[in-house]
């Protein structure tokens, strides 16, 4: 019998991906819209697999919808890919973050716990943000130091998970992922303002782009290879939180250059920057070791942000055209 995997979030940018990976192993998927009826499932139509998908309307914060999502597909994984993804908003809607990420996740591994399955295996969406400044890349033993409402949810449901697996012996485990970028990102992510800024100029306009510090650093990798990190890490034998990121890390004004680069385009004469933009606190530095995930998942990053920036300019010059 073929494996059967819960996605909630299937709908957002990892969601949609992760749900294409498994399909293609084999598994029955099922996904989570908070209205299945009137979420147009944008990310499933664009990679081609929406009909493949079985779609329920779930509220992970509710946990009568959550136990019954869960009861009526009777998957073997759980993955919570759900929960306000800005870390930017995160500051202008800190209960709604805490809600959507924190209690969310409680209340999925209380249904999974409810239900008393232990078979299931069940995956939570981490995030590098828990750290904090960074400035010499940090291992899984690294003490977290959240600066957003979004990394202090994060946190506090990377504990819940590990809680949970050790009080209650649930098969649960947390992917900490540092940034990771693909096509199917929103404009609100810089890295796509940035490729649709300058598609735009390369076309003629005449704008400005606008952004905040661009001597922050990150560790930006590929989403498609990040998850499959995350289906790597339920294949494990034990349950392990562990970091997935490249392992470089460069500064946000080397990534725009990146992108103008592809156009032919010097982008200091394109770009500004306005303090209207800049975070009531911020990650300066964000560095990341994966060693642990590269020996225990034989898994390995293979693109870095020179790669991300040119392969996401290729994706909208693409959609463009079509």
């Amino acid at each position: 019998m073929p494996k059967k995997a819960l996605i909630f979030g299937v709908t957002g940018q990892d969601g949609a991906l992760l749900a294409r990976l498994l399909l293609n192993k084999g598994y029955v998927v099922a996904g989570t819209s908070r209205d299945a009826q009137l979420s147009g499932f944008h990310n499933l139509r664009v990679l081609g697999i929406f009909d493949a998908v079985r779609v329920f309307s779930a509220n992970p914060t509710d946990f009568r919808s959550a136990l019954d999502v869960i009861s009526r597909t009777r998957p073997q994984e759980v993955y919570n890919l759900a929960g306000q993804s800005s870390v930017g908003l995160s500051f202008e809607q800190p209960v709604e973050t805490f809600n959507s990420i924190g209690i969310a996740n409680l209340t999925l591994l209380e249904a999974i716990r409810f239900l008393g399955d232990k078979s299931v295996r069940y995956y939570n969406a981490g995030s590098g943000e828990c750290f904090g400044n960074t400035p010499i890349p940090v291992t899984e033993e690294a003490p977290f130091h959240p600066r957003s409402p979004y990394a202090v949810a994060k946190a506090a449901a990377f504990w819940q998970v590990a809680n949970y697996r050790e009080a209650y012996g649930l098969y649960a485990c947390s992917g900490i992922l540092f940034n990771h970028e693909s096509p199917l990102r929103p404009e609100r992510f810089v890295t796509q303002k940035i490729v649709r800024a300058a598609c735009r100029i390369a076309s003629g306009s005449r704008e400005k782009l606008v952004l905040g510090n661009m001597e922050i650093e990150r560790d930006w990798g590929w989403a498609e290879e990040y998850v499959d990190a995350m289906w790597r890490i339920l294949q494990q034998e034990h349950p392990e939180d562990l970091i997935i990121a490249t392992g470089t890390f460069r500064k946000l004004k080397e990534f725009v250059a990146e992108v103008f680069k592809a156009f032919g385009l010097n982008w200091e004469e394109h770009v500004t920057q306005s303090e209207s933009l800049l975070r009531p606190s911020d990650i300066t530095q964000s560095r990341a070791q994966p060693a642990k995930a590269q020996k225990s998942l034989n898994w390995t990053a293979k693109s870095t942000y020179r790669d991300v920036a040119r392969m996401l300019v290729a994706a909208e010059l693409e959609r463009l055209r079509q």
